[in-house]
């Protein structure tokens, strides 16, 4: 099966956009002053790496998208593209607005259609925050949600909101964040059902680029198709970055696999591989 012609395209846009934008940013007063923001901004919050699933609960100026290849039970396997991630933006001190592209799925089942998934949408706002030199914390709240522009089943049968509480807690080079939140259908409550999401990472910085992490990543349904089952999977990764580009563009790269922990699991394990352009 081939891969959509259209995401290479994408992707190539994306990163070229991403290094016209910090060229132009030098040569404009209004970007300029937005990046000295950005910066003075993530300047007041620990400066760990964004994890490969859990959403960090820092704040982050970036272009990513990432490749997911999910094993299912029955041997087949669906690769998604982008994985819902895109723009990252920080137009205020405080908040950050992330502008996802739809995933692109991919089936290796015969008769199951491939194309786009949901549209989907998040917004943080940092609660309170302090860098390595004053005690290495932050806490963030999150509200999310995601709309049913998928084809094919590719997505969701209805718009859901993701209401989510985000912190974290580094001692030297050494730091452990947890989010935990609610997937909440706005209609059909009784069809598709409520989930309940809490990922925890820890992470460790080794030399100047090496961030190798430990994720548990779990839900916990209640009501729908899959009421009162439990899904959980430990996540080994490793993360490289930020390596310096040109002025203040970056590169990480990252790459892991989540593996089923629990009895039951919508896929058995899925490898994971994140590329990022900060800026």
């Amino acid at each position: 099966m081939r891969r959509p012609a259209f995401f290479p395209i994408f992707l190539l846009l994306l990163l070229a956009s991403g290094l016209a934008f910090t060229q132009a940013s030098a040569e404009t007063s209004w970007t300029a002053r937005w990046l000295a923001n950005v910066t003075k901004t993530q300047n007041r919050q620990p400066h760990w790496i964004t994890p490969l699933v859990l959403v960090t609960p820092r704040l982050e100026q970036e272009f990513r998208t990432d490749f997911v290849r999910q094993l299912l039970p029955n041997y087949q396997q669906i690769w998604n593209y982008d994985n819902g991630k895109g723009l990252e933006l920080i137009p205020q001190s405080h908040i950050e607005l992330l502008f996802n592209a739809p995933p692109y799925l991919q089936h290796s089942q015969n008769g199951v259609v491939n194309g786009p998934g949901d549209v989907s949408f998040l917004m943080k706002y940092r609660i309170l925050a302090a860098n390595e030199q004053k005690g290495n914390y932050i806490l963030t709240a999150f509200f999310g949600g995601s709309v049913p522009t998928g084809t094919y089943k590719n997505g969701g049968s209805s718009s859901v909101l993701t209401p989510t509480l985000a912190g974290g807690k580094g001692w030297g080079r050494f730091d452990i964040e947890s989010t935990l939140g609610g997937i909440l259908p706005v209609d059909s409550v009784q069809q598709v059902g409520r989930t309940i999401v809490w990922n925890t990472v820890a992470q460790e910085h080794l030399g100047r680029f090496l961030w190798p992490e430990f994720e548990a990543n779990s839900s916990f349904f209640t009501g729908g198709p899959n009421d009162g089952k439990e899904q959980t999977f430990l996540t080994p990764g490793l993360l490289l970055g930020r390596f310096p580009l040109h002025n203040r563009v970056g590169l990480t790269l990252g790459v892991g696999m989540q593996i089923a922990a629990s009895h039951y699991h919508q896929y058995n394990h899925a490898a994971i591989f994140t590329v990022r352009i900060p800026f």
